[in-house]
């Protein structure tokens, strides 16, 4: 039992609380990622676009720039300026699609992407450290909230984009 909330609030305001709690970690968790990514992007010499684009098109990738430029929310304008400079970089290559000849697909050149794991490593051990506090349940139920947490985002950024 959380020892935070008064024992005796009802339970529609405890559970108002729980939810405010979370929204508001989540929105601290948005802005420590959000530095932690600056500060990456400034190590490599990449801007906040170019490290999200370039995180992208490695999950993702190869990826055409249409779909790119949807999944980073940017104009395809935008996302041509982005590619240039990750291309002029050495980040990314843009190669023919093989199954249409007239359109490229993006992807990572495959000896940069250690450089950027390497700024993860931190992280990817405190994030390690945190998750063996977790049974298999739990980090199964934390796993589906963040996946269900990360889509709600998508759905808002879509409505807004829709306006």
């Amino acid at each position: 039992m959380d020892s935070t909330l008064p024992q005796g609030a009802s339970a529609i305001r405890r559970r108002r609380r729980l939810n405010t709690r979370i929204k508001d970690a989540l929105r601290d968790l948005s802005v420590q990622m959000a530095l932690l990514n600056h500060r990456i992007g400034t190590h490599l010499g990449l801007r906040d676009a170019d490290l999200e684009c370039l995180d992208l098109v490695s999950r993702f990738g190869p990826i055409g720039p249409t779909a790119l430029a949807k999944n980073a929310g940017l104009h395809p304008a935008t996302l041509t300026g982005v590619l240039d400079r990750l291309e002029r970089g050495g980040w990314v290559v843009r190669t023919p699609n093989p199954s249409d000849r007239r359109a490229v697909l993006v992807q990572v050149i495959k000896e940069r992407e250690a450089e950027t794991a390497e700024m993860f490593v931190g992280l990817n051990k405190s994030m390690d450290a945190i998750c063996a506090d977790y049974d298999d349940a739990e980090l199964v139920l934390i796993a589906d909230f963040l996946l269900r947490a990360a889509q709600a985002g998508r759905d808002a950024t879509d409505a807004l984009t829709d306006r």
